[in-house]
């Protein structure tokens, strides 16, 4: 085994022991020796200038998330932070925040005519001799007045309350599926949510109380008494959009509407006559509601001939036919010691609102 000063392999062959190896010890080196050397080169720069390190010392590496990354985290977690913040403060989804709503009340009063109601077998003749000659047909008599931004409203939430409330009167009123009985929801999706029970138990229980009439709602015919002659209706009217409050806004529909009706299963000879109703309608409009296209309709106001005054009007309206009279009888009893009830009205249908035949 080699000394201490050996090479790792041991003293080389050919050279001399004794005193003359201690000699050249520190300068005489064999392969093996060389081989487990570590070589370190100067670099130019090193090599100009003196007593410089052997070696360039590399830059220590960093651990962890470069300043880039970090940064992109901290973005990320202020945007999502942000996000949650806009969630819980938006007032669309505050419900506290909303004001009740109120419940429909609701008004219907049949018109009783003063003779025979007067009819033809062509319909556009009645049209052209009675007061809605000059109507426009369907949607087109239901215009969207100028609209303007109210202190608190924009300019297009006042539209959207005023398309909304259009589209509520066309569904209501024209929609040839409603006016027969057939369906309710084209009505039904325009309300907001908190009048649905409301609207549905108008149906399920009708009731002239001022509140679950379904003549309130919409306009239907009893489907056993009259059908429509034209599916071409009348109609003239306004609407008009005004700020409540500063969380409401309020518009107001006032249309007159005029069907032809021929009795239910007659052919197209058959006499054919007009009837009339009169709807004011008050919707109400909240953030929610523009945003939703939604409405509540909060009153409505009704007049219908010719009717008869005995007849019940609430659940469907019957129609008196070409040469039909009002029958005998008043409307029903009004108890005054009843609260929460409605009173029965009835009106007389003017001679001048009839058609000159």
């Amino acid at each position: 085994m080699g000394g201490r000063g050996d090479p790792p392999e041991g003293t080389p062959e050919g050279i001399p022991g004794g005193g003359g190896e201690d000699e050249y010890r520190s300068v005489v080196f064999d392969e093996s020796f060389v081989r487990a050397a570590r070589l370190q080169e100067y670099s130019a720069q090193e090599r100009i200038a003196d007593h410089a390190p052997a070696v360039r010392r590399r830059p220590p590496l960093r651990r962890g998330l470069s300043r880039q990354a970090l940064l992109l985290v901290v973005l990320i977690a202020l945007a999502f932070g942000t996000a949650i913040y806009m969630g819980v403060r938006n007032p669309y989804q505050n419900p506290a925040a909303r004001r009740p709503v109120e419940p429909l009340r609701m008004t219907v009063i049949p018109l009783a005519p003063q003779g025979a109601v007067p009819g033809t077998a062509d319909p556009e003749f009645l049209y052209a001799h009675s007061p809605a000659a000059q109507y426009r047909i369907g949607a087109e008599g239901i215009p969207l007045p100028p609209s303007r931004r109210t202190a608190h409203f924009s300019d297009s939430q006042v539209v959207t309350a005023l398309t909304t409330a259009k589209e509520y009167v066309v569904r209501s009123s024209l929609h040839p599926e409603v006016l027969t009985g057939q369906q309710v929801r084209p009505v039904r999706v325009l309300l907001d949510a908190d009048q649905l029970d409301q609207f549905d138990e108008s149906f399920a229980h009708p009731a002239a109380d001022g509140r679950h009439a379904p003549t309130g709602w919409l306009v239907r015919f009893d489907p056993a008494r009259a059908e429509l002659a034209d599916k071409r209706i009348r109609v003239q009217g306004t609407l008009q959009a005004a700020e409540a409050d500063s969380a409401t806004l309020e518009v107001t529909a006032d249309h007159t509407f005029v069907y032809a009706l021929r009795p239910a299963g007659a052919d197209a000879k058959a006499p054919a006559s007009l009837f009339t109703v009169r709807r004011e309608l008050h919707f109400r409009f909240d953030r929610e509601d523009l945003r939703l296209r939604q409405t509540q309709l909060i009153v409505s106001y009704v007049q219908a001939g010719p009717l008869s005054c005995s007849e019940d009007s609430a659940n469907h309206l019957r129609p008196l036919l070409a040469g039909q009279t009002a029958k005998a009888g008043a409307p029903a009893g009004t108890d005054p010691y009843a609260t929460g009830g409605a009173p029965a009205l009835c009106g007389a249908l003017a001679t001048s609102a009839q058609p000159r035949v």
